[in-house]
């Protein structure tokens, strides 16, 4: 079995001596010579950066997108279209795991509640104790 998966693959070279079977094979990898070719197209021997705009450039866009242009009624509108299509995205939970996560909310609220009141009533004990 293992040498059918090798042969599919392209593990063995064809016995005929044609390299340009094995060489045309997919083996699931990129060849080292595509990789070499792409990057000596762009050789101009500079540290590759990222396309960044400029600050200025960032500062302009900066501007007009804080420039309020248009009808109010216009971005309300498109502001409550963009809402709805993004709640549509979300993936509600069920009555099932509802039910777990309130539960969880309130016991844990709960134990909190009565840590901070033993908390609070054990500190006005001690006040009255020490000074009182």
């Amino acid at each position: 079995m293992s040498d059918e998966r090798d042969t599919r693959r392209g593990a063995h070279a064809a016995d005929d001596g044609d390299d340009t079977a094995a060489a045309t094979r997919p083996s699931g990898k990129r060849s080292a010579r595509r990789a070499r070719s792409a990057s000596s197209q762009v050789d101009t021997g500079a540290v590759a950066t990222l396309d960044r705009p400029s600050r200025k450039a960032a500062k302009t866009t900066d501007r007009a997108e804080r420039k309020t242009t248009g009808n109010p009624f216009k971005r309300l509108l498109k502001f409550l279209r963009e809402v709805i299509a993004e709640l549509r995205k979300v993936i509600w939970p069920n009555r099932k795991q509802m039910v777990t996560y309130t539960s969880v909310v309130l016991v844990f609220v709960i134990f909190m509640v009565a840590y901070i009141s033993g908390l609070d009533l054990a500190f006005i004990k001690g006040v009255n104790w020490l000074f009182g």
